[in-house]
């Protein structure tokens, strides 16, 4: 059983959509995808800078139509479940058949703006624990004021919070912490912070008009999968200000049976927790086309 995944923000690098824009007819694509949400997607994906992309307003499209149009070059495939991390869960939602392009691309670039614009009334900030136990780094971050919005199995937790407060803990690490990584992130995603972003995308989610998935939809949220596409766009809203529990994601994917995981461009993140966490699975990352004929290939193995 294959599951196909997509990346959340932080996984972008400069020029990554370079060779991807280089398949026939993906140029005219990611041009239409520009002209619908009004951000010149070719120009962030191959010549802007990492500051450039680091904005919220732009990685996030940016991620969305990656991921979009790495998994359309892979050909027809039927996974046996989809999921994203974070902003990844606009572009599975894509891939279940509960958003087309286009509402899945303006549903991200207004997520994108509302979240940059949270971002902006507290300098706030994300960093990622590097070992310790995971219930003595939840328990420590909530008592510095942290808080641990990604819990990613494998023992990598994220911490998020204002600035000060990461100093702390950069001071202050949990027991059994190694080390703590600041992420390319221009703030605290999926905490009380990105708040006033919840209404705006509410609002904006209203507009559209979801199908029901047509694969298994695993929330992350909670690791659970979902039936209606109601149920998918009300779970987008909410989980910009709440945790994303990627471990019940991966508990989900080997229960459902998985055998296979491919992680679509810019790949590599989910793939690494998968390697650790879901021991003995084979995992490929979409890096740029030259990966296609592998991931072909595992497709035609464990794929429908």
């Amino acid at each position: 059983m294959l599951v196909l995944v997509a990346p959340g923000q932080g996984a972008q690098t400069p020029g990554f959509l370079t060779p991807w824009l280089e398949l026939p007819g993906a140029a005219d694509r990611v041009a239409a995808w520009s002209d619908a949400i009004g951000l010149d997607l070719a120009h962030y994906g191959t010549q802007a800078d990492a500051d450039a992309i680091r904005d919220t307003a732009v990685a996030q499209p940016l991620l969305v139509a990656a991921g979009l149009l790495s998994a359309s070059a892979l050909g027809a495939v039927t996974p046996g479940a989809v999921a994203g991390h974070s902003v990844g869960e606009i572009t599975a939602a894509a891939f279940a058949g509960v958003l087309d392009d286009t509402a899945a691309l303006t549903l991200v670039r207004k997520r994108g703006l509302a979240m940059a614009d949270a971002a902006a009334i507290t300098e706030t900030g994300m960093s990622a624990l590097l070992g310790g136990d995971p219930e003595v780094s939840v328990a420590h971050l909530e008592k510095l004021g942290l808080t641990p919005a990604n819990v990613n199995g494998a023992g990598q937790i994220v911490a998020a919070g204002t600035l000060e407060q990461l100093a702390v803990l950069n001071d202050d690490k949990p027991e059994g912490v190694r080390k703590v990584v600041p992420l390319k992130v221009a703030g605290a995603f999926h905490t009380h912070h990105m708040a006033p972003a919840v209404d705006v995308l509410a609002k904006a989610a209203a507009g559209l008009t979801p199908g029901d998935p047509t694969v298994p939809y695993v929330s992350n949220k909670d690791g659970q999968t979902v039936a209606t596409g109601a149920e998918v766009l009300e779970r987008l809203v909410g989980q910009v200000a709440n945790p994303v529990r990627w471990d019940l994601c991966m508990e989900t994917f080997t229960a459902l049976g998985a055998t296979a995981l491919i992680e679509v461009c810019p790949g590599g993140t989910l793939t690494g927790l998968a390697k650790r966490a879901m021991k003995g699975v084979p995992t490929l990352a979409l890096k740029t086309p030259d990966d296609l004929d592998a991931a072909r290939e595992l497709i035609a193995e464990h794929g429908a």
